[in-house]
């Protein structure tokens, strides 16, 4: 059950960002069944799985008014172009960013995933990023929370 709870609540906390999904893992290495490589796997696929869903609004923004509007604001749509200009036909460099998002959350990876959308960046990178990088950003966090409940 832990598993499945943990699995949903991480893809839920990737689209609403208001969901501390580092606290609940912290709270879920108490729990003690599972070793946190394990959770960190399963938070990982429910992370991508909700990011999807920003990778897929930025990619259809024509169907996205609201998204559509945003980025047609002369400010972003800047940012836009100089983002395209930075990773067109640049993979290697592209996934480094978004394994930095994924990993560090510099830039913010929900952003990242709406950018990694709208610039069409192929799908196996983003997921193949995204997943390593979230994974070993959440295997630190559960290693680090088992690690305290064991001193207390």
């Amino acid at each position: 059950m832990l598993l499945l709870t943990t699995f949903l609540y991480s893809a839920g906390a990737a689209v609403a960002a208001f969901m501390a999904l580092e606290a609940y893992l912290a709270v879920a290495a108490l729990d003690g069944t599972y070793p946190p490589v394990v959770l960190a796997a399963v938070a990982a696929a429910g992370q991508i799985t909700g990011k999807l869903l920003w990778y897929w609004a930025g990619a259809g923004t024509t169907r996205l008014p609201w998204l559509r509007r945003k980025l047609e604001a002369p400010k972003v749509a800047a940012a836009m172009t100089r983002w395209r200009d930075r990773t067109d036909g640049r993979p290697v460099y592209t996934g480094a960013v978004l394994l930095a998002s994924a990993f560090a959350g510099i830039p913010p990876f929900m952003v990242m995933s709406v950018v990694a959308g709208v610039l069409r960046v192929r799908m196996w990178l983003f997921l193949s990023t995204g997943l390593v990088g979230r994974f070993f950003r959440f295997w630190i966090v559960l290693e680090a929370a088992e690690y305290a409940w064991f001193l207390l």
